[in-house]
């Protein structure tokens, strides 16, 4: 219940107490800090993906600046040779606020990664945001086949339909390739699975669903249970290693991570950095109350 409480006061924290829980989480404020963490995951065999924080914008003029980030991030990152792609929350380019606009935003993100040969993902936000993020990606895939992934939330409950309705986006020379999350976002009972058994099953429903219909799969999970439910259905289907990888966030389980690269898992590991650094950091912490130790620890951090 302490925890709950010192979550919920969290935005009235001072920035720097914050800071000292989310350095453990967060790349840093600049590319330069992304390259760098980067270059380290890479070193131990490990695939990144980057992402620029700050979704949910409230004007177009910072959706035009997300935009130009990213693609100042791309050839940024391209120029320093790391093994990293992107991803991207519609609502950093104005989902919400002109559809139009932020596809045309996403298309050139999506176009500046495709001439570099790499790989763009969108990730799922909450559920209003579900069948817009959907038609973008198809819109993408159709002209990028190659360059562009999307994520998908275990926890709703129309995620398998989703997933039945998108084989049609497979082809021969370019993979379906899609990571599979638990979710986040708090939402109704109605649309969504709420116990953490049942939403482990339906993970576990939707990760066989993509082996067995040639889904490239983004395992993208820390629960040990699901590694190890992702290992069996893997070993059931004797799926290749290159038609798979697992996805964790950065400074989360790494000895979980380390194991699977050990046992010859691909590995990419979720790389957040940006100047919006405070709001990810508070709303990660509201959402599990428990890493509060860590900001009770960081009131009494003297270095």
């Amino acid at each position: 219940m302490l925890h709950k409480i010192i979550s919920r006061t969290l935005p009235y924290f001072p920035p720097n107490v914050i800071w000292q829980f989310s350095k453990s989480y967060i790349a840093g404020k600049t590319i330069q800090d992304a390259i760098n963490v980067t270059k380290t995951l890479n070193r131990e065999k490990v695939m990144v993906t980057l992402d620029i924080l700050g979704e949910f914008i409230k004007t177009m003029s910072q959706a035009a600046k997300n935009r130009d980030d990213y693609l100042a991030l791309i050839r940024t990152t391209k120029a320093a040779g790391i093994n990293a792609n992107y991803s991207v929350k519609p609502t950093m380019f104005g989902l919400l606020i002109d559809k139009k606009t932020c596809f045309e935003y996403m298309r050139e993100v999506t176009a500046e990664a495709a001439s570099h040969g790499n790989f763009v993902r969108i990730d799922m936000e909450n559920s209003p945001c579900v069948d817009d993020s959907i038609d973008i990606f198809r819109r993408l895939k159709q002209e990028f086949p190659q360059n562009i992934g999307l994520a998908i939330q275990a926890y709703l409950k129309r995620t398998l339909g989703d997933l039945e309705s998108m084989l049609d986006l497979r082809r021969n020379d370019a993979v379906l390739n899609i990571r599979l999350v638990k979710g986040i976002y708090v939402e109704p009972a109605a649309i969504a699975y709420k116990d953490y058994h049942e939403i482990n099953t339906h993970f576990l429903e939707d990760l066989e669903f993509m082996l067995k219909n040639d889904v490239y799969a983004a395992i993208a999970t820390h629960d040990t249970p699901l590694i190890q439910g992702a290992l069996d259905l893997i070993d059931t289907y004797q799926v290749p290693k290159d038609k798979y990888e697992f996805q964790m966030l950065y400074g989360v389980t790494p000895k979980k991570r380390r194991k699977l690269v050990e046992n010859g898992h691909r590995m990419r590991v979720y790389v957040p950095f940006g100047e919006q650094w405070f709001g990810y950091s508070t709303r990660r912490l509201r959402e599990n109350p428990a890493m509060v130790k860590h900001i009770i620890k960081a009131l009494f951090y003297k270095g």
